[in-house]
């Protein structure tokens, strides 16, 4: 089974879009946990009337905590998870209705990697990712989040909740100094819908056209801090 994790903060508007497509996944064994990190709009009212509309098949669960952070809301599903397979899925994303079975597929076929990931859209970009290459890993963030991870290999201390910014980096470096290495799938398995509070992007050229922006000189820092961690300076 997969356990598929959903941090939520604010989502309100973006949630149920990221339901709907796990509703529609050919795979069918899995259960989704649904972590509400203190959000101040009607997320719950909005999920609560949405399962009661439609009946849910699969197995539901929401959780509410104070708002700490989307580590530690990942953290929080990671400590309810039934599944053999973790799933952390965003609440801004829209999976393609064969996301999890391909993913499942390719995890099966080859037991030496620990977990897969996909090429993306973000809006109507597509991010096209490239095969695991552990020194490319060490140089850049490059795969995202919504990987599926077979669960015995997933650290033990779970997400550093210390890091604020560029948690997948900071995750797949962890595993990597653990011997867990990835799988590609040459495929655009989900879509990031822009605007949402959990996901964010910037255009490349913006890091070297821009560097005064507040926002520039954050995911600098986030850079620093992720590399001293991992003695990649």
């Amino acid at each position: 089974m997969i356990s598929i994790i959903i941090p939520v903060y604010n989502g309100a508007k973006t949630l149920l879009d990221t339901i709907k497509s796990i509703e529609k996944q050919t795979f069918r064994d899995f259960e989704v946990i649904i972590v509400n990190d203190g959000s101040t709009d009607n997320t719950l009212a909005v999920f609560e009337k949405f399962s009661e509309k439609n009946k849910l098949e699969n197995n539901y669960y929401f959780f509410n905590q104070k708002n700490r952070g989307a580590p530690a809301a990942r953290n929080r599903g990671l400590k309810e998870a039934q599944g053999r397979f973790l799933f952390f899925c965003d609440d801004d994303a829209v999976l393609r209705s064969d996301a999890l079975e391909k993913m499942m597929k390719f995890l099966q076929a080859d037991n030496s990697i620990a977990y897969t990931y996909s090429s993306f859209y973000w809006g109507k970009k597509l991010f096209k990712l490239w095969p695991f290459d552990a020194e490319r890993l060490k140089k850049m963030p490059y795969i995202h989040t919504m990987a599926l991870i077979r669960k015995e290999t997933f650290p033990v201390g779970g997400w550093d909740e210390n890091i604020k910014k560029l948690q997948d980096w900071d995750l797949w470096l962890t595993m990597l100094e653990n011997g867990h290495q990835g799988g590609f799938i040459d495929d655009p398995l989900f879509k990031i819908k822009p605007g949402g509070v959990i996901s964010s992007w910037l255009p490349a050229f913006a890091y070297k056209a821009f560097p005064f922006l507040p926002v520039v000189k954050k995911y600098q820092r986030a850079v620093e801090i992720i590399k001293k961690k991992h003695n990649l300076i």
